[in-house]
């Protein structure tokens, strides 16, 4: 290709409300065009280097057995109404109707449709085991699109979905998959972390991302400093912490004291219950009160307040917080926590400040597993202005409104709960995400198979993504430099541009044209910068667009020497302008191998 044929519409101007250095970049270089909130065109460079990153990632989901398909990207609602999640999902899910007000959804992800897939046509355990994966676009109603291709409304995803007859065989897919996927990463030459996670709105258990590690991700990662621990901030586990040791302001134990009622005048937060009383925050117990929504198409729509406890030096995690609600309640089902008002607070007769585990009437709570057993605390006495002091929490353990769980937010300084080192948090960027969804969707859709008895069982399911491209713009926030694009090694946008500093020189035009045109025969993704343009600009454009590497076909041409430049670090060096062509297709070969 000739880039004086190509249509590459780069601009010199930072566009306006691109934030990120990967959004700038895709947009400057040409890569992509923004058409509405959230909404990408793919323009040639784009497409092209998008279609890089799905040969590779379908190379590696063929290498293990998985077939692609292609599902359709409107879906009958009727399918996400048998699983369930047509009244579930939230706003996200685009709802639309067609002329015969028949109602579809736009596709976010296809767990229904790759279902009803399944039990059309699987029958028998002989059939499995199964892996069906498409790569295709999806579309979320986000309510902030932002970062370009970070949080598009619109996007490519590759999602791929597993049929097993046995757990044991959908954790040994589950794992071939994790290891395909790391291939993936290391092919792209990025850094990365596979943490636990939170199965999401997608459901199921065994939840695994794929990080990319970038200070501009949007999730907070808890990592270790010694081993390849790692987790979502909304999933992160740590070694059960111990009483503090050191004296510090205010000793390590609590006072002495059996369950006694302490007039405690206007102390209403930890900070101040722990100056009255001289304690560490790891003996007292703090509630945090919320507001728990149902779910907005249930007949009883609405909000319940609920207390969440945890100890002094904690903070409650609200993803934690709502899956263990979830986990309590076995017909109401809620999809979000809020801040209570006062109002609510007072409403459910509560006492703002002065809030504990002991008495609650009426009202749903749940503790943190670190106060099971836990003695010598202090907790509020639900009475104004009263605390209580000797508080054992065993005492009180056989309630029935009385729930156990890992609720608490991990801090940096936290133990590991693998090798006992710190903890601390990265920033990182989501790229992929595996689950085993068990039978979430098999039991509710009625997809099932014949075992070796020949007993009808649930299928049992695995599910897997990428975004496809969202690795356009994590590649550029960890790669980019100030001048522009940098894909490294594993996805190029052309393996070699040919740069004539000067087009009208008839040596140097003969010269590139003819290397052009070998290195184009031998199969060599090669382009000729041939435009009638100053050397400066074709080099600028070169460094913003992110060409692998550059041939410079200018003066040191009249002694037979030629400069090859590597974009990557701009690594430069003359080369013999009639060893150019082995040069590059030796390289070529050894990146291929």
């Amino acid at each position: 290709m000739r880039l004086s044929q190509m249509f590459v519409p780069t601009l010199k101007e930072i566009p306006k409300d691109a934030i990120l250095a990967s959004h700038q970049l895709l947009l400057r270089a040409g890569y992509i065009q923004q058409v509405g909130s959230g909404i990408y065109n793919f323009l040639p460079l784009g497409k092209k280097m998008l279609d890089r990153i799905r040969a590779l990632i379908k190379e590696e989901m063929d290498n293990i057995g998985a077939q692609e398909i292609l599902m359709g990207f409107v879906t009958p609602a009727e399918l996400w109404q048998e699983s369930g999640r047509y009244g579930q999902y939230g706003k996200e899910l685009l709802r639309l109707k067609d002329r015969k007000d028949n109602e579809f959804v736009l596709g976010p992800t296809h767990e229904e449709m790759i279902t009803h897939i399944a039990r059309s046509f699987i029958r028998s355990y002989k059939q499995l085991p199964l892996h069906l994966y498409q790569i295709h676009t999806k579309f979320r109603d986000e309510a902030r699109p932002r970062f370009g291709l970070m949080r598009a409304r619109e996007f490519v995803m590759k999602d791929g979905y597993s049929f097993h007859s046995s757990y044991e065989d959908l954790d040994r897919e589950f794992a071939q998959v994790e290891q395909a996927y790391r291939r993936i990463c290391e092919r792209l030459g990025l850094e990365y972390r596979v943490v636990e996670a939170d199965s999401g709105a997608i459901g199921g258990s065994g939840s695994k991302e794929f990080m990319v590690l970038a200070s501009c991700g949007e999730d907070t990662l808890v990592v270790c400093k010694n081993c390849e621990y790692g987790a979502n901030l909304e999933a992160a586990k740590r070694k059960d912490k111990q009483a503090p040791r050191d004296e510090g302001t205010y000793g390590t134990q609590a006072p002495k004291a059996g369950f006694w009622e302490f007039l405690t005048p206007g102390v209403k937060s930890i900070e101040s219950l722990c100056e009255f009383f001289k304690i560490h925050p790891f003996f007292t117990i703090k509630a945090v009160v919320k507001k728990a929504v149902r779910q907005s198409q249930a007949m009883d729509s609405g909000s319940d307040v609920v207390v969440f406890f945890v100890r002094g030096d904690d903070e409650c995690e609200e993803t934690k917080a709502l899956n263990a609600l979830n986990a309590t309640q076995d017909l109401t089902k809620y999809v979000a926590l809020e801040d209570a008002s006062l109002a609510e607070i007072e409403s459910a007769g509560l006492q703002a400040g002065f809030i504990g585990p002991i008495g609650l009437e009426g009202v749903r709570y749940i503790l943190d597993e670190s106060l099971r057993d836990a003695k010598a605390m202090i907790a509020g006495a639900n009475k104004q202005d009263y605390h209580i002091v000797g508080v054992d929490v065993s005492e009180f353990e056989n309630l029935t409104n009385a729930h156990y769980a890992d609720i608490i937010k991990v801090q940096e300084g936290d133990l590991c709960p693998h090798c006992g080192a710190g903890l601390q948090y990265a920033k990182g960027i989501e790229i992929g995400h595996i689950f085993k969804l068990g039978e979430k969707y098999s039991a509710q859709m009625d997809a099932k198979f014949l075992d070796h008895m020949g007993k009808a069982q649930n299928l049992i399911m695995g599910c897997y993504g990428i975004g496809v491209t969202r690795l356009l713009p994590a590649i550029l926030e960890q790669k980019s430099d100030e001048f522009g694009c940098v894909w490294g090694e594993g996805v190029r946008i052309f393996d070699v541009v040919i740069i004539v500093s000067n087009i009208k020189d008839s040596k140097q035009m003969a010269y590139a044209t003819r290397l052009y045109e070998e290195l184009s025969a031998r199969g060599i993704d090669v382009v000729l910068d041939d435009r009638d343009e100053r050397f400066g600009f074709k080099m600028k454009d070169f460094e913003l667009i992110g060409f692998y590497q550059a041939l410079i076909v200018g003066k040191a041409l009249n002694e037979d020497k030629i400069e090859l430049i590597k974009r990557e670090g701009l690594q430069k060096c003359l080369i013999d302008a009639g060893s150019a062509l082995d040069s590059v297709i030796e390289e070529c070969q050894c990146q291929t191998n």
